[in-house]
């Protein structure tokens, strides 16, 4: 028998406000994501306000069927709101029902029936051979102080040589120099992989070692921020965005966009996709498989532009 409501008159007001004052006080949730809470329960309640035509209750929350919420996910739709926009609606429906579950008794079994909309998966966005050297180059060259250009280019080297995290190569430390030929890297979810290092990527790191004002330390950061501390992932992103905007790159030539060109340049000069799915730490081949997409496409149009057969005849 299902669990009796404690409040069944309670407001669908009342109880959101109840919900935000948990996230932002017992769970410490930044203002921003409360407010993304807000804001997506706020839109659910008022489509059900209209849709059910009555006052919103905890009881009628708990009566919803699985045709409310689909009424519901068609409006979003017709809306024009995208699939991830939708899961993440439905994400914070789910969170407030678990929260309702616990404080008053509140339980809808249909929502635990609907399923979230698929979202395309995101293509990654490499950038090409060229782009990748005219990056390391530019890293080398530009900086403001010699030692700072060869770290920021070593550590490029390492995304597009190695083809690893900008996580990981931060995580190095001073035993892991010199950098052997092959180095073991500790990725996501703890997993470990081998990867080799090319004789480039060995020079560059030497280069920037030798250069770098600091002594490394065996258990302290390989890599070091202009004061010493460990370099932190987002000054190499702002360091990449000095880079493409000194370049005219687009916006999508990121770090982590040269792990995806260490990918697909492989697979382009005849990688094998298992061994790339090695070299990368991908748990799935389907999660490889979409450098290969990359690539077949990047082959069609091609020689859609340059096979003869594949041109218009003009005149």
């Amino acid at each position: 028998m299902a669990a009796q409501l404690s409040e069944p008159d309670l407001g669908a007001d009342a109880a959101l406000t109840a919900f935000l004052s948990h996230l932002e006080g017992e769970r410490r949730l930044s203002p921003r994501t409360v407010e993304a809470y807000d804001r997506d329960l706020s839109g659910l309640f008022e489509f059900l306000i209209g849709h059910l035509g009555g006052a919103l209750t905890l009881s009628a929350l708990s009566q919803l069927t699985s045709a409310d919420w689909r009424a519901w996910l068609a409006d979003r739709r017709r809306d024009g709101v995208g699939p991830r926009t939708l899961q993440r609606g439905l994400s914070a429906a789910r969170t407030f029902y678990g929260y309702g579950r616990r404080r008053w008794g509140l339980d809808n079994p249909a929502l635990g029936l609907v399923e979230s909309p698929k979202a395309p998966r995101r293509q990654p966005r490499p950038v090409s051979e060229r782009a990748a050297k005219s990056l390391l180059k530019e890293a080398r060259l530009g900086a403001t102080e010699d030692w700072i250009g060869l770290r920021d280019a070593a550590v490029l080297s390492l995304l597009y040589g190695c083809g690893l995290r900008i996580s990981e190569a931060l995580a190095l430390t001073g035993r892991d120099h010199p950098l052997p030929d092959v180095l073991r890297v500790t990725g996501k979810g703890g997993k470990s992989r081998i990867v080799p290092v090319l004789p480039v990527v060995r020079q560059a790191v030497s280069a920037y070692i030798e250069a770098c004002p600091y002594l490394i330390e065996r258990d302290e950061p390989l890599f070091r921020a202009s004061r010493g501390g460990a370099l932190q992932p987002r000054a190499m992103q702002a360091a990449m965005q000095s880079l493409r905007s000194r370049l005219g790159l687009p916006a999508s030539a990121t770090p982590h966009a040269l792990r995806h060109a260490f990918a697909t340049h492989l697979l382009a000069h005849g990688g094998d996709l298992r061994a790339i799915q090695d070299l990368l730490g991908h748990a799935s081949l389907s999660t490889t498989q979409i450098y290969a997409d990359i690539e077949s496409s990047r082959l069609m149009a091609i020689h859609a532009a340059t096979h003869p057969r594949a041109r218009k005849r003009s005149g």
